[in-house]
């Protein structure tokens, strides 16, 4: 296969952030997809993400499974790791590589067939052990792949070109909150304003975010009918909240009316301000954020925002008590064989 490559050229005035880099260098090569696809503008997104968090490309851990949406990694951060994997495993070799070195930054790239169908039980067992990792699923719906099937992720009665889907939908932001998820939001690929922060806030959380975004398909599910279409999801769009990130700096004071904003403070010092549009929406309630999500649904309505999140979250690391003085990967025979009275130690447990 032939690529294209991107020129190499920087214009003197380009901006660039915190580490000197440009958005050129979070890019990836030229993208294969359709032209206009969702996948595409999520992509754009990640790129914006990244360069404004300042992240070093090299820290940056991305993998995938089979499918449009598992194409994508190649076309965002082209100077990190990467590693595209079999149908629907994705979560399972994130996870040992998680394992083997804690200090990357793991981005999860999925679809709706590769997380909803066989990849299903993976989905499920990497939320529920608090993989510290941000999983996205490029939701379209469809099987593009393969010419526009019905994905599991298809609304009942929904419509494609040729079909009207009988079956009931898998609504993964619902499993993921049932499932243990400490982040938990749905986006849509063209609302750039909120997919960007929420794509920030995601990276800055430790433990299991996922983000479901909506992503049309233009050539197979883009028709009026189309629960998943471009046009029905900006005309049934239902934002909780509107998003943005503030990174660790000094201490600022503010004095805010009650109620029209939610600081939620991340792990690492972060902040996400919540300027509430429902001043009734607790996003630290994981039952109440279900009951919402039903109850939208059976309106027509697609919930997009933070739906939930638990700032006081742990990871797999934290559940396994691994050691933090280094990833495991780089430890050494001393650090894994601490000797024979150790051993006998550790054996006298168990008389």
């Amino acid at each position: 296969m032939t690529y294209i490559a991107k020129p190499k050229l920087h214009h003197k005035a380009i901006a660039v952030n915190a580490l000197g880099f440009t958005h050129r260098d979070y890019e990836g090569r030229i993208s294969t997809l359709c032209a206009g696809c969702g996948h595409d503008s999520i992509s754009a997104a990640l790129i914006q993400a990244c360069f404004e968090l300042s992240i070093e490309p090299h820290r940056v851990a991305k993998l995938s499974g089979i499918g449009c949406s598992s194409k994508t990694p190649d076309y965002f951060l082209g100077q990190s790791h990467g590693f595209n994997s079999v149908h629907g495993r994705m979560p399972s070799v994130l996870t040992g590589a998680n394992l083997a070195n804690r200090d990357l930054i793991y981005l999860g790239v999925s679809g709706d067939g590769d997380s909803a169908s066989i990849g299903l039980g993976q989905f499920a067992h990497c939320l529920r052990r608090g993989v510290n990792m941000v999983y996205i699923c490029e939701n379209n719906g469809v099987y593009g792949l393969t010419k526009g099937q019905f994905s599991a992720t298809a609304d009942k009665g929904s419509r494609s070109k040729t079909a009207v889907n009988s079956d009931s939908p898998i609504d993964l932001v619902s499993m993921a909150l049932v499932l243990g998820a400490s982040f938990v939001a749905r986006s849509f690929s063209g609302d750039k304003k909120q997919l960007v922060p929420l794509l920030k806030a995601a990276i800055a959380h430790r433990g299991s975010a996922i983000l479901d975004v909506i992503s049309p398909c233009i050539q197979f599910n883009n028709n009026p009918q189309s629960t998943k279409s471009y046009d029905y999801v900006r005309a049934h769009d239902e934002a909780v909240n509107a998003v943005d990130l503030i990174e660790p700096r000094e201490e600022i004071t503010v004095d805010y009316a009650p109620g029209t904003v939610e600081e939620v403070r991340q792990h690492d010092g972060s902040v996400i301000r919540l300027a509430k549009l429902h001043p009734d929406y607790d996003p630290h309630d994981r039952v109440a954020a279900i009951s919402y999500l039903q109850e939208r649904h059976r309106a027509g309505e697609i919930v997009t925002g933070l739906l939930y999140l638990d700032p006081e979250a742990k990871d797999l690391h934290d559940n396994l008590g691994t050691t933090a003085k280094a990833p495991l990967n780089q430890l050494g025979e001393k650090d894994l064989c601490p000797g024979s009275k150790t051993l006998e130690k550790i054996n006298a447990r168990y008389r």
